[in-house]
């Protein structure tokens, strides 16, 4: 998007969009909210969100694709039309205005995680899903990706540590978040310019370093 933020010190990009992606137990919510803190430090205004949410109707949605309970199993099309439905309201009613007013967007996961999860781990073909992308996004893409990486028995201990209820997708089998995992990873490798792989193995200091080194580095050329 076209124009410029002004605070005190430093004048960046009008509108930017960051997510952040990666499986289950790699530190997204944690390094979400340590994003933000990052930015809002530099005087940007900064709206945090989520998907599947970041809505009351998207939020209603999510609850939809997470729900554990098997008393009506949820179809792979259904799954992948609810996503796509949620994040429609999403842009509508928060991102789109968000970026439009100069604000930069961060988000706990976006479309990276439909390939990942639907294409990967589900097993759709992706041009379906790239055809549902260009219908509700209209050419709308983050201006940065930083996907959180890291092997997925080691994600799960994470999880498995919460000791919190394990939600519709949480419960899946491990060759499902291998596959979630390397699509991801094909998807970084195929978009270098827009993603950048964090290892997510390493303890939260060097997680944190390594993200706050990548957006200064970022912000130093959206000036």
């Amino acid at each position: 998007m076209a124009g410029r933020m002004h605070n005190d010190t430093q004048e960046y990009r009008h509108g930017c969009f960051i997510t952040l992606e990666g499986g289950e137990g790699v530190g997204k919510s944690t390094n979400l909210a340590m994003v933000c803190e990052f930015l809002e430090s530099r005087g940007i205004e900064v709206v945090k969100t989520r998907e599947p949410g970041g809505t009351p109707r998207s939020e209603a949605i999510r609850h939809l694709l997470l729900d554990p309970s098997e008393v009506e199993p949820l179809c792979d099309d259904a799954e992948l039309l609810l996503v796509f439905a949620a994040r429609a309201q999403h842009l509508a009613c928060k991102i789109r205005p968000a970026l439009a007013r100069g604000a930069w967007v961060v988000c706990d996961r976006f479309t990276d995680a439909t390939f990942a999860y639907q294409g990967g781990g589900r097993g759709i073909d992706s041009s379906r899903i790239s055809r549902l992308e260009d219908l509700v996004q209209q050419g709308l893409q983050p201006d940065l990706t930083l996907l959180l990486d890291m092997p997925v028995d080691a994600a799960q201990q994470r999880v498995t540590q919460r000791g919190t209820e394990r939600d519709r997708f949480e419960r899946e089998h491990v060759a499902f978040f291998n596959a979630v995992r390397n699509t991801y990873l094909e998807r970084a490798r195929s978009s270098p310019e827009r993603f950048a792989i964090i290892d997510a193995a390493r303890p939260l200091t060097e997680v944190e370093t390594a993200i706050r080194n990548c957006l200064e580095q970022r912000l130093a050329s959206w000036k």
